[in-house]
């Protein structure tokens, strides 16, 4: 198979669907990959180091879509990205189709076969390709959340941590998944006053003895989440809902009870944010204030840390883009009922429970396309 790795194009987005590691593998196979020119650039990877990998360097992106089987990217194809997406063509990247009915419009006409690494299940019901970005973007959560807290960002002026005879700051972590896990234990570790709050009993159990005493874990209700967020100086939303919209858990009014200058990180905002006043922001103009809180949305928070990030990824999603390239899509799928979960359009139907019903299209079990 030909595989086609074109160079990212959202606002500031320095990650690459394959390192050249992953290319040599590919390679390795029996497969060919095209790779646009400086597409890896953003980790350290240059166009030498690809072909020396076994890759052909394309100079366009339109070359790459024109003649690859599969594409393999890491954020959702942009709309000039879309237009050249072919009849039958395997697109294999993050989508998050749930909050964006155009995108979602457009990859249904293009004909393409789309293949959502967020909805990709394994056996403990966990979410593998989503799992690496998650914690990076946890992480990434708590430094922007406490940038964002300085004076000259907008903020209120607190040092998380605090000083000897000053109070640390407040965290509030609102979902304890991976997100919310992997944000707390860098405040913690930054020595502030967390918080973390979820509904599931076993998430709160498994908090509770990682954390002991270095972090509060809380049930989660209406009354918890108003009392908590009006006296927090960060709250991150970190609530998921696989392939589905984020519901939005912080309200307008909740908002409004919050101290002027404390901020809010909304690491959900690709499923369409948790709050009520997130909008996608990016890593160029990444805040705006609302009700004197600062919202920090950014909806690639992992694209400013690329080779990190890049090769966290490609340690979770070659092992299907092997198989993919190895078996076709159909074969691929069928053997695989976790590979078989992130199909989200095909054969122009919407193959994802959520994604249809948020976008109102009838849906179409991936097992009759299989056959």
């Amino acid at each position: 198979m030909l595989l086609g790795v074109p160079k990212e194009t959202k606002n500031h987005e320095y990650r690459v669907g394959l390192t050249p590691e992953s290319v040599m593998e590919l390679v390795a196979r029996g497969h060919s990959v095209i790779v646009e020119t400086m597409a890896g650039a953003g980790i350290g990877s240059d166009d030498r180091q690809y072909e020396l990998a076994g890759a052909e360097i394309a100079s366009s992106a339109r070359d790459v879509f024109g003649r690859a089987e599969m594409i393999v990217k890491v954020k959702e194809p942009q709309a000039e990205e879309r237009a050249m997406l072919q009849e039958g063509q395997v697109l294999y990247t993050y989508l998050h189709l749930a909050p964006d009915d155009e995108q979602t419009r457009d990859l249904v006409a293009s004909g393409a076969v789309c293949i959502a690494y967020e909805t990709v299940t394994d056996a403990n019901g966990g979410l593998p390709l989503l799992k690496p970005m998650s914690q990076v973007a946890g992480r990434m959560s708590v430094q922007a959340g406490a940038a964002a807290l300085e004076n000259a960002r907008g903020g209120r002026g607190v040092l998380l941590g605090g000083v000897p005879g000053v109070a640390p700051g407040k965290v509030v972590i609102v979902g304890g998944g991976v997100v919310g896990f992997n944000a707390a234990q860098m405040a913690v570790g930054m020595h502030a006053d967390v918080t973390i709050l979820d509904r599931n009993p076993n998430v709160l159990e498994r908090l509770e003895s990682h954390f002991g005493g270095a972090a509060k874990v809380i049930y989660s209700t209406r009354s918890v989440l108003d009392r908590l967020v009006s006296d927090a100086d960060l709250v991150i939303g970190a609530v998921l809902i696989p392939g589905a919209a984020a519901p939005k858990v912080i309200t307008r009014t909740m908002l409004a009870k919050m101290q002027s200058g404390s901020v809010i990180v909304d690491v959900a905002i690709d499923q369409g944010g948790c709050f009520e006043t997130s909008k996608a922001t990016t890593h160029s103009d990444p805040i705006y204030v609302v009700d004197d809180v600062v919202h920090y949305c950014v909806a690639n928070m992992p694209g400013a840390v690329a080779r990190t990030s890049t090769y966290a990824l490609n340690n979770v999603t070659l092992q299907y883009a092997l198989a993919i390239a190895d078996k076709g899509w159909k074969r691929a799928l069928a053997d695989d009922p976790h590979l078989k979960c992130g199909l989200n359009i095909a054969n122009r139907s919407v193959t994802y429970k959520a994604v249809a019903e948020s976008h109102g299209y009838q849906h179409k079990a991936a097992d009759e396309l299989l056959g």
